[in-house]
């Protein structure tokens, strides 16, 4: 058994262990698709490197992980280290296609609209000191 098939379990993910990881499958299915990705890395060891992929662009980074006990891809959208939307989904299509539209400018809002697996992370503000 390969070290991709042994990390990714070939009954969830036969598709990615072919493929070599979440990060090679998704680049892939991106460039069938027509889809710009710009950068997409893993981790460079451990099981990770088959599970986790992160999308660099100036917006921010799209990090994707993998479901273990049933199959789905979780995404993350991350800005300033900081997550401002998540989001579940069962299609790799589609997180491409979350992962191009955010890289191509669409707005939290405007994402979230689009992709209605997509939930906006609403963060109450910090308190404000009273000075008296």
């Amino acid at each position: 058994m390969s070290d991709a098939s042994t990390a990714l379990g070939v009954r969830l993910y036969p598709d990615l262990v072919e493929r070599g990881g979440l990060a090679p499958a998704l680049i892939e299915t991106a460039a069938s698709q027509g889809l710009d990705l710009g950068q997409v890395t893993a981790p460079e060891q451990g099981r990770a490197r088959f599970t986790c992929a992160e999308l660099h662009s100036d917006q921010g980074v799209v990090c994707v992980g993998l479901g273990s006990q049933a199959r789905y891809f979780m995404i993350d959208i991350r800005v300033a280290g900081e997550v401002l939307a998540r989001g579940d989904v069962m299609d790799l299509v589609q997180v491409a296609q979350v992962a191009s539209a955010w890289r191509a400018g669409l707005t939290l809002a405007e994402l979230t609209a689009r992709f209605r697996f997509m939930e906006e992370i609403k963060h109450r503000p910090a308190p404000v000191a009273q000075v008296g």
